[in-house]
């Protein structure tokens, strides 16, 4: 009966694997984009670092759930601890560093926006 099962929870594992590669992607993608609109270090800071690291996991997590063996398994692991600790870090260490160096964060006024619509 389980052997009956197996090839059936070996493709859903494939498929949740591609579907996460794929979302990841698309994290990744959004975080590039941001990158490029966003006006001052400090909102480029903060889409960068929360959205390309919640698409590196996606990434990793979608390799991990196709990894053919256990040694990748478990190096794909790995990797996603250290990306986990060391992302926000840098991120950190981007913040601090613009403050220390007095880069004042760009304000925006929405009600001149609002105004100019109407």
């Amino acid at each position: 009966m389980l052997d009956a099962l197996l090839p059936a929870l070996d493709v859903a594992r494939m498929w949740l694997g591609f579907a996460a590669l794929a979302l990841g992607s698309l994290a990744i993608i959004t975080g590039a984009l941001g990158l490029l609109r966003l006006s001052d270090v400090y909102q480029r800071m903060h889409g960068a670092g929360i959205v390309d690291t919640g698409g590196a996991g996606l990434i990793l997590f979608g390799l991990l759930m196709i990894s053919p063996e256990w040694q990748v398994s478990v190096r794909l692991a790995l990797i996603g601890g250290l990306l986990i600790m060391t992302s926000p870090t840098a991120t950190h260490a981007i913040a601090r560093s613009a403050s220390v160096s007095k880069v004042k964060p760009q304000v925006v006024d929405a009600t001149a926006d609002d105004e100019a619509a109407s």
